[in-house]
């Protein structure tokens, strides 16, 4: 067991590799993909992760919408292939959010429409509140604003907190995703089914320490209680989606945190779960484009 992903191994099959490039910025070596095929004049669109998830999330929106759009897709802190962060405390909500958006300025792009997954939508509206990421608007995805949420929320109990400075939890947790079977019951519990790839590279990802461990730094520095006060001064459209089948974030937490937002959008998907853009992207794909022709429309 490698205590971290190689790119030369574990990269070899990477979703959309050919996108994929290595970015010095904010300290780290940031992972990167990267689809600019739609132009320079073309409407950016930021997608950021969960915990415990990678740029793998959106190997299948990423590539539709970067039919009209240019699409960044980076591996967020400590997961995957992006480095760790020293100190670890460095993984709470605002550290991460500057470290995005000191990627962002290294690259010097400004992305039209931040998407976020989980605690990627967390971390978009922090980055937009903190106001050096200007967007036309935010999309969060079963957003995790006032209740831990991501993969990880639903792998791991409260007192694997205690335990995120080290690395014994990190080590135990990856032996035990060496069984197939064990990480396909942890996907399932966020109430969403995924086929082979998608199982088979969570997986990949659960059996690394490295990438294990930053999942629960996060976990253990992820305080919301000061993004929810921060809510309502967020004046920009933002577009709330729910899954019915969400055993990690709740549905019902979508018109709640609706209730704090001056511009909010409700939106429903029934059938799905936490991992609902993993499940159906062409879906989730097609929301993105209404966002973007009623903010930008080109």
């Amino acid at each position: 067991m490698r205590e971290r992903l190689d790119w030369g191994s574990d990269g070899r099959d990477w979703p959309n590799r050919q996108t994929s490039r290595f970015i010095q910025a904010a300290g780290l070596v940031w992972h990167v993909q990267q689809f600019l095929d739609a132009g320079d004049d073309a409407p950016l669109i930021l997608l950021l992760h969960g915990t415990g998830s990678s740029s793998h999330s959106w190997r299948d929106v990423a590539p539709l919408l970067a039919q009209h759009y240019r699409v960044l897709v980076p591996d967020l802190p400590g997961h995957a292939f992006t480095a760790m962060p020293s100190p670890s405390s460095e993984q709470s909500l605002p550290g991460m959010a500057r470290r995005v958006e000191q990627l962002l300025e290294g690259l010097q792009v400004a992305p039209t429409l931040i998407v976020g997954h989980s605690a990627g939508a967390a971390i978009g509206a922090r980055m937009l509140l903190d106001g050096r990421v200007r967007a036309a608007a935010l999309v969060s995805l079963n957003g995790a604003f006032v209740g831990f949420g991501g993969l990880a929320g639903a792998l791991f109990s409260p007192l694997a907190k205690l335990l995120a400075t080290g690395t014994m939890a990190a080590r135990l947790f990856a032996r035990q995703a060496q069984d197939e079977a064990f990480v396909g019951r942890l996907v399932r519990g966020t109430g969403s089914i995924l086929d082979e790839t998608g199982e088979r590279l969570y997986a990949r990802l659960l059996q690394c320490p490295a990438h294990v461990r930053a999942a629960l730094a996060m976990m253990a520095h992820w305080d919301l209680a000061a993004l929810e006060r921060a809510l309502p001064q967020l004046q920009l459209p933002v577009w709330l989606v729910g899954a019915g089948n969400d055993l990690t974030v709740p549905a019902t937490q979508v018109a709640q945190v609706a209730a704090l937002l001056p511009q909010a959008r409700q939106v429903l998907w029934p059938l799905l779960g936490h991992l609902a853009h993993e499940e159906h992207p062409a879906q989730c794909v097609a929301l993105l484009r209404q966002v973007l022709d009623v903010v930008a429309p080109r």
